[in-house]
């Protein structure tokens, strides 16, 4: 067998494993260290099962992602989602579909603090699902509202996926982040004039809930400061150079610790649960990276990756139409496998086509994201589809299924539109010091 072929095989049998259930770390480590001994030999394999381990975990930049999400641990437990999600309400309850507007709004702030679109879907729905029953919500909207609403966790920043495409591909991941806020944004945007004209044309399925006066709604946003100031200290300090990402992420999870200890909600058993839950995320994180690193260094040793490359760029085709295939590709594998696996089996592959057929590898990242995000709703496996079913028991699975497809409708805009107008994801990263 040539390498090709070699490179093929192991990326079905890569999958294969996968659908059998076997974690995706060790699926990727164990494929890439056979397939890479099949073409270069035992000893070698050898040599990079030696050296992948130290040159992936001694990267200063992976420091981030335990920071960042000991930040949203912290934010959790200090009750920063209850507050966002009560500001939210003051505001846009009193109109149709109001409630599930609310939710969006607060997912969208919780992701700012978060990163993490499981952990943006099971809190906000903690919160949100018992308030929109009490109103006589719809379940499929409900339901719906919250699975696409907890998507923006993995694009607003700071995004763990975000800091890992930086990693793998050696992009700025300050520049990803910035470049993920605008669109993030009118994500959440999307989905709000989505449940508008849902709750317009069929009103019963969002009723309005009570009318608050113009004190109360000004009164709500004491209870939000927190993320804005948070929001302030990572983003902004990354926008005007005063630190870097990794700096922000210490100052972010110092952040999020203090305003915890100032509201005095967080006590001993609360900061440990945090700590672990944050040791454990990354421990996971982690071994899905070095599984992938090993599987890239198969893939580059065989030459599939540029030779899909050259493929592709031989079809004198448009580059629109390699990125339409990339698309239906991630689309497909989206209902099989959760985001983070997605992005590290496929990378290696599909980063040097994007290259080779002149995108941006910035607007590529933010491409990929948002469509990792859409695989986390499409059915039959979309993970916050589960999350949202283990909160809401009583609500059927082909309820919440129906009750997310306007929202994937609106993704397919909003991708769209993002295609059409690169600009929206490039234009903060351009100005950036």
């Amino acid at each position: 067998m040539t390498p090709v072929e070699i490179g093929i095989l192991g990326t079905v049998v890569l999958f294969l494993l996968l659908f059998l259930g076997v974690p995706v770390g060790i699926a990727l480590a164990g494929v890439g260290f056979v397939g890479f001994a099949a073409v270069s030999g035992l000893q070698s394999a050898l040599g990079i099962i030696r050296i992948v381990p130290y040159s992936t975990f001694s990267n200063y930049s992976l420091i981030v992602i335990p920071l960042f999400i000991l930040m949203g641990n912290f934010a959790f437990h200090s009750g920063l989602s209850s507050d966002l999600y009560t500001t939210a309400r003051a505001w846009f309850g009193r109109v149709r579909g109001g409630l599930a507007m609310s939710t969006v709004a607060a997912s969208a702030a919780f992701a700012a603090i978060s990163g993490s679109s499981v952990a943006t879907a099971a809190t906000m729905g903690k919160i949100a699902v018992p308030e929109m029953k009490r109103h006589g919500y719809d379940d499929g909207l409900a339901t719906g509202t919250l699975a696409a609403g907890g998507t923006i966790g993995i694009l607003i920043p700071p995004s763990v996926i975000l800091i890992i495409y930086g990693v793998l591909t050696e992009n700025s991941i300050g520049k990803l982040f910035l470049a993920g806020f605008i669109p993030g944004i009118l994500e959440a945007i999307f989905y709000i004039v989505t449940i508008g004209l849902l709750c317009w044309f069929r009103p019963r399925l969002g009723p309005p809930a009570e009318p608050t006066s113009l004190w109360q709604k000004v009164k709500s946003l004491r209870g939000s400061w927190a993320v804005l100031v948070l929001f302030l200290l990572v983003i902004g300090g990354i926008y005007f150079g005063i630190f870097s990402p990794v700096e922000a992420a210490g100052i972010g999870a110092f952040g999020a610790f203090a305003i915890a200890l100032a509201r005095r909600r967080l006590n001993w058993e609360r900061f440990k649960n945090s700590l672990v839950d944050a040791l454990e995320a990354a421990a996971m994180i982690f071994l899905i990276m070095l599984g992938a690193n090993i599987f890239g260094y198969f893939l580059a040793v065989t030459g599939l990756p540029q030779a899909l490359a050259d493929v592709l760029a031989g079809l004198h085709t448009s580059k629109y139409v390699v990125l339409l295939i990339i698309f239906l590709i991630y689309l497909v594998l989206g209902c099989f496998m959760d985001s983070m696996a997605m992005i590290l089996i496929t990378l290696p592959i599909f980063y040097p086509v994007a290259m080779q057929v002149g995108f941006h590898p910035i607007w590529f990242g933010i491409f990929i994201v948002r469509i990792c995000e859409i695989g986390l709703i499409t059915p039959p496996v979309g993970m916050n589809l589960y999350v949202i079913k283990g909160i809401t028991e009583k609500v059927p699975m082909s309820r919440i299924f129906r009750g997310v497809v306007p929202f994937i409708t609106a993704d397919f805009a909003h991708v769209a539109l993002l295609v059409a107008v690169p600009s929206l994801a490039l234009f903060l990263p351009d100005i950036m010091k």
